[in-house]
């Protein structure tokens, strides 16, 4: 039972984080960072009016959503869209896969599940915004699309 995980949701710690105006969740990261290797599992709690981040899509990983409870509005490709408890949700790994979710009610938290796959390195597009964020074990950046310079710049 050592490598076998099992929790209950209220004994998971709960992260928070209100760093920017529209962006503000409550994390419980049930696979803690490094123990497992290609899976994340983490249970969202959004207030209302917020939401967890900004609309995005990935290139390697892919995630899945299982809304527990609340409201929400769901961003994709094709359009908004309501979601709430019992609905689930599949992203892909490329840009028909972007999204971003905010809580639509006016009193009660979004609550999630959010299963992901992990990989080494990622890179996640902002298609709103023009960034690119570049994800992986030593490095946490991003950058401006439009930033580019020649290749051997600098060398």
């Amino acid at each position: 039972m050592d490598n076998i995980l099992h929790a209950k949701i209220e004994e998971i710690p709960k992260e928070h984080n209100n760093k920017h105006e529209g962006y503000e969740y409550y994390r419980r990261r049930f696979t803690p960072l490094g123990f497992a290797e290609q899976c994340e599992v983490s249970i969202y709690e959004i207030p209302p009016g917020n939401a967890m981040c900004p609309y995005h899509y990935h290139v390697m990983n892919e995630e899945t959503f299982y809304i527990i409870s609340g409201k929400g509005l769901l961003k994709t490709p094709t359009g908004e869209k309501e979601v709430s408890a019992g609905d689930i949700l599949f992203f892909p790994a490329n840009e028909n896969g972007a999204h971003k979710l905010t809580n639509i009610s006016d009193t009660e938290m979004l609550v999630y599940l959010d299963f992901g796959t992990r990989n080494e390195i990622e890179i996640a597009f902002y298609p709103d915004s023009g960034k690119i964020g570049v994800w992986g074990k030593n490095i946490n950046k991003i950058y401006k699309e439009n930033q580019n310079v020649d290749y051997y710049d600098g060398e």
